[in-house]
């Protein structure tokens, strides 16, 4: 199989289904910003950390791939059957969230990002994941999509903002509270 199509030299490309569409249409870039929250993800688990954390991201970045699907078919022309996000799968990221926060110490201010560069990629990816949610949002305003799929994204911006706090007490960094100039 040859990775190049020439489909997509004329800036369209194909949904699931067959269906042609610019690239810059909301659902491409509905679907391109969750494939690079999961290439952040990625860059996430090939670090230093633990395994339990990379296990979790694993399977974060199958549910996203299933997400991607989701959001590149075309329910009225494909006949496709993919894989489906489930209230099961957020209960796995409510259940990682207050894992990762027994041992954490209580929040008393926001933090700002940073102190490690592995805390900072769970934040760059909390801010993509963010973004991602607001672009599935977008595209539900003109097209139907499920409403897990955005309930998910939101939980795992959740997930990734508990897993940066986690990571500050792994790599010993001291997170700085902001005190905001009055």
């Amino acid at each position: 199989m040859k990775i190049y199509t020439k489909k997509g030299d004329t800036g369209k490309t194909s949904l699931i289904g067959g269906t042609r569409v610019p690239k810059h249409h909301q659902r491409i870039v509905a679907y391109g910003t969750v494939d690079e929250l999961n290439s952040w993800i990625g860059l996430l688990r090939d670090q230093n950390i633990e395994v339990n954390e990379k296990k979790a991201l694993v399977e974060i970045q199958d549910r996203l791939f299933t997400i991607g699907s989701q959001l590149a078919n075309d329910t009225d022309k494909s006949k496709m059957k993919l894989p489906q996000i489930l209230e099961e799968d957020i209960l796995f990221l409510e259940k990682e969230i207050d894992r990762l926060n027994e041992t954490l110490p209580k929040m008393k201010s926001f933090v700002l990002p940073g102190g490690h560069t592995v805390v900072s990629y769970a934040h760059v990816a909390r801010c993509v994941c963010r973004r991602a949610e607001r672009e599935v949002s977008l595209l539900s305003v003109n097209e139907k999509i499920n409403p897990i799929l955005l309930k998910y994204l939101n939980r795992l911006s959740d997930y990734l903002f508990v897993l940066a706090r986690k990571l500050s007490v792994f790599f010993d960094v001291q997170e700085i509270p902001w005190k905001p100039k009055m």
